[in-house]
């Protein structure tokens, strides 16, 4: 079940007796722990009627008692169990979620994975709980999520700000979330974020970054590019190499895949590569530059890069080195 939707039941006092939350995005996870924590009990019962366990430190024993104690003065009473995943004899609480208490609402939090199907207990929690399963998010969706978020809120925002935000943070949910409410509170009466915004709001520079390096790599813009490496060499936080690195491998993978696609139909790129409506037109401008064997080239390059940053048969260049001489050869016309 979405999270948006299990909130909308819950504003409407509609609850089920567990749920579930479970894998690899923390982000809409820790939403509904949050929501559970803080509203879902008005502030006068929360003292009695909400028991909180952290996975690390619970007994399985003093959970169960929990659940099946009724509320203290009110109609029911909230048990949530955070970093589930590090507790032991999680399958004990079995014969609890077979025959839960109406009265209370046990939130289980199991990050980072989900239970094995084939347990006994991912069996009950399929006809018993309700069960939220999340993954991680690709990166193609990034842009479309951080658009969308905003949008619910009654902001609008760049393409080129919000490429600049998911190419800097990378696919961290919380902290995206993070930097646009802190771009909220200082927009003041506009409703418009831009990346003049991001560069003094947030401290990405509108011009040096992971994003428009990657741009200057796909005009094979030579100048650009080395202009941008001494900015990074002189701040090292505005665009490190474990950034830019992974940033240009998945554009060139993605190069790669519209070669595979043999077309350049750019509503069938979006859809089948997982390209923004805005990027499109730099992928399809690197296209020009650099050949299919070309761009098999260049990913090889990038791995054995990445490689040396890790100090594998490498140990004496610094990361501007390494990064101005990858630019070269990438850039090198001789290899076709």
């Amino acid at each position: 079940m979405p999270t948006s939707k299990i909130i909308a039941n819950w504003q409407k006092n509609v609850f089920d007796a567990v749920y579930w939350l479970e894998g690899e995005e923390p982000f809409y996870i820790d939403q509904l722990v949050d929501y559970a924590e803080k509203k879902l009990l008005p502030e006068a019962e929360q003292a009695f009627n909400l028991t909180i366990f952290y996975g690390k430190d619970a007994d399985w024993t003093e959970i169960m008692n929990a659940c099946k104690r009724y509320p203290v003065f009110a109609e029911r009473q909230v048990v949530i169990i955070k970093e589930a995943q590090h507790m032991n004899q999680l399958d004990k609480l079995l014969s609890y979620i077979e025959h839960p208490l109406s009265s209370t609402i046990l939130i289980v939090a199991h990050k980072d994975k989900n239970v094995d199907g084939r347990s006994v207990l991912a069996k009950a929690l399929k006809t018993k709980a309700v069960v939220v399963s999340t993954k991680k998010m690709y990166d193609s969706k990034l842009p479309e999520w951080v658009t969308e978020w905003v949008g619910q809120r009654g902001y609008q925002i760049s393409p080129k700000a919000v490429q600049i935000i998911v190419d800097h943070i990378g696919n961290d949910l919380s902290r995206i979330q993070n930097e646009l409410e802190k771009l909220i509170v200082n927009l003041g009466d506009r409703k418009k974020m831009t990346e003049d915004d991001i560069e003094k709001y947030i401290g990405i520079s509108k011009e040096y970054n992971a994003f428009e390096f990657q741009e200057a790599v796909a005009q094979r813009n030579f100048a650009k590019a080395i202009r941008m490496i001494q900015y990074f060499e002189s701040n090292s936080k505005a665009a490190p190499i474990q950034l830019i690195l992974p940033t240009l491998y998945a554009f060139f993978s993605k190069i790669y895949a519209i070669y595979g696609l043999g077309t350049t139909d750019e509503k069938r790129i979006m859809s089948e590569v997982g390209v923004s409506y805005f990027a499109v037109k730099i992928y399809l401008a690197a296209l020009r530059q650099y050949s299919y064997k070309k761009v098999e080239h260049i990913l090889l390059l990038i791995h054995e890069y990445n490689l040396r940053v890790l100090g594998i048969q490498d140990a004496d260049n610094t990361d501007a080195d390494l990064l101005k001489e990858l630019v070269i050869k990438i850039m090198d016309t001789s290899v076709k």
